[in-house]
């Protein structure tokens, strides 16, 4: 399996950014697909995840009602769509394909993308 994240870049507080990250080397039915991120000096932390097929989504509550995780199965691609963005939001951001749950076990990830927002 490999995953290709990008996305993100230089933003401003309260804009929007979009992440794509593009799977594939596999079926991803039984898949769990999250966003992850880390920030300098911290450690990496769940931000969304989805089940590749049912479709069903979980957040940190850190995100929630600001981000949206979705996928398109045709293209094998999970986005995040992130909005209302804060300067805590900047980190580099990782997609992840994983079996076991929504925010742990995941067993492939993607390079990283710098989502930056300044104040």
């Amino acid at each position: 399996v490999q995953l290709q994240a990008c996305g993100g870049g230089l933003g401003q507080a309260g804009g929007s950014q979009r992440l794509s990250c593009a799977a594939s080397g596999g079926t991803f039915s039984g898949y769990f697909m999250g966003w992850f991120r880390q920030a300098p000096g911290k450690e990496r932390e769940f931000v969304a995840a989805i089940s590749w097929s049912a479709g069903v989504k979980y957040y940190a509550d850190s995100v929630k009602g600001r981000f949206t995780i979705s996928r398109d199965t045709a293209k094998n691609t999970v986005y995040l769509q992130m909005n209302s963005l804060k300067p805590e939001d900047t980190a580099v951001y990782y997609c992840a394909a994983g079996t076991s749950s929504f925010t742990r076990g995941y067993g492939y990830w993607g390079q990283g993308t710098q989502v930056t927002v300044s104040s």
